[in-house]
């Protein structure tokens, strides 16, 4: 069933989130007046059930085939990093842009062939607040991007990914911030203050701190994360991520978590 219609309060319209469509096909969230979600999309909730049936367990057997890869906790972790990716940039991006981030609370999914996932929410009345600066704080925002997007998603989508491969949550916990810096690297390019101060005060908190060390300079930004998403695992050759804790690739006996 369709949710009701939900419209934006009068005084606070709805951001405009074609401005972050502008950045790239992560950072896109589709949303239409009447509250209506597209034909074949379905609860994003829905996306975090478990079992065999499970869309998220279909998923991830598809990116095992496509990766070429027999062991499912290597395509767990890098659908894991993809679909972090996809919230962050969702999130980071609408809080540096728009000045506020999407609950999320009432978003449908669909997923596609190939690509990130396809999001979509009933227009919802912003929550302004003070836009990031490069200071040292990013304050109420980095709040609502912790609520929205590491209690909201990112906690539901790795108890889902467990349940369907034997990961470590430290493991899981490298891979959002991974995704994090990530996105941040691509938001250098729109704002790169606000951006950094938001992601270094995320990194900062439980409980993406200790995961990683961040740095940034005139030069860009760098992440080099405590764990491994076991994406040299990929086969022979594949190499490290950019991100890896590791110089080289390890002994594939060793689990790395």
């Amino acid at each position: 069933m369709n949710p009701a219609p939900n419209h934006p309060a009068p005084n606070h319209p709805a951001p405009d989130y074609a401005r972050l469509a502008a950045v790239g096909p992560y950072f896109a969230l589709d949303t239409s007046a009447d509250g209506t979600p597209p034909e074949g999309f379905r609860p994003l909730a829905e996306l975090y059930g478990t079992g065999p049936d499970a869309p998220l367990a279909a998923r991830l057997r598809v990116v095992a085939q496509r990766l070429g890869t027999a062991e499912l906790r290597v395509a767990a972790s890098i659908l894991h990093l993809g679909l972090a990716a996809r919230f962050w940039s969702v999130g980071l991006g609408s809080a540096v842009l728009l000045g506020s981030v999407p609950t999320l609370e009432r978003a449908w999914v669909r997923i596609p062939d190939q690509g990130p996932l396809d999001l979509w929410t009933p227009a919802e009345p912003a929550r302004p607040t003070a836009r990031p600066t490069a200071g040292p704080t990013a304050g109420p925002l980095a709040d609502q991007l912790h609520r929205a997007v590491l209690l909201g998603q990112l906690e539901p989508l790795a108890e889902a990914v467990r349940a369907a491969a034997p990961l470590s949550a430290r493991l899981l916990l490298g891979n959002a911030a991974s995704a994090l810096a990530g996105t941040l690297r691509v938001l250098d390019a729109h704002a790169p203050g606000p951006a950094r101060a938001l992601v270094a005060e995320l990194l900062d908190r439980p409980p993406l701190a200790g995961s990683g060390t961040l740095r940034t300079g005139p030069r860009g930004t760098a992440f080099r994360r405590n764990s491994c998403c076991l994406y040299y695992r990929v086969g022979p050759g594949a190499g490290l991520c950019g991100d890896c804790c590791f110089s080289t690739p390890p002994g594939r006996g060793k689990r790395n978590d």
